[in-house]
């Protein structure tokens, strides 16, 4: 069985179109959409580091956990690493992709505000889990 040696932590940021209807936004880089997430600093636990990801790489300060501050794990990818995801809900709004300081440009080349059925085709397998279960508590609302 793989050993787990890296995680990162994400937010599943979810806003409502003018129909009312759950729409996700989704961060591209290297080809391949995803949730913000990235890895957490010393002395930061899973949802702090979660909410900082989210902030440098969207610039969004505010999320709302209105499903709880539950969470849920991707299965193993990169041979070694799992990701884990928290839902908030956040506005709808256009999106800065902000400059990494460490890479001297942003960390993704473009976002998209997506319906659950556009998420679907946009993300990798992997993601697909996360994004059924963040639709399984938006139903529960």
């Amino acid at each position: 069985m793989p050993q787990i040696k890296r995680r990162s932590f994400g937010i599943v940021p979810v806003a409502f179109d003018t129909n009312g209807m759950p729409i996700f936004l989704l961060l591209r880089a290297y080809g391949k959409w995803d949730f913000p997430k990235g890895g957490a600093d010393p002395e930061e636990g899973p949802l702090i580091a979660a909410l900082r990801e989210m902030r440098e790489e969207t610039g969004i300060q505010d999320a709302i956990f209105e499903w709880g501050e539950l969470s849920m794990d991707t299965t193993i990818y990169a041979t070694d690493k799992i990701a884990t995801y928290f839902v908030a809900r956040v506005e709808k709004k256009k999106i800065v992709l902000p400059i990494s300081a460490e890479l001297g440009h942003p960390e993704h080349d473009e976002y998209c505000w997506a319906s659950a059925n556009e998420a679907r085709t946009l993300l990798s397998a992997r993601l697909i889990p996360i994004l059924d279960w963040a639709k399984g508590l938006l139903a529960k609302q």
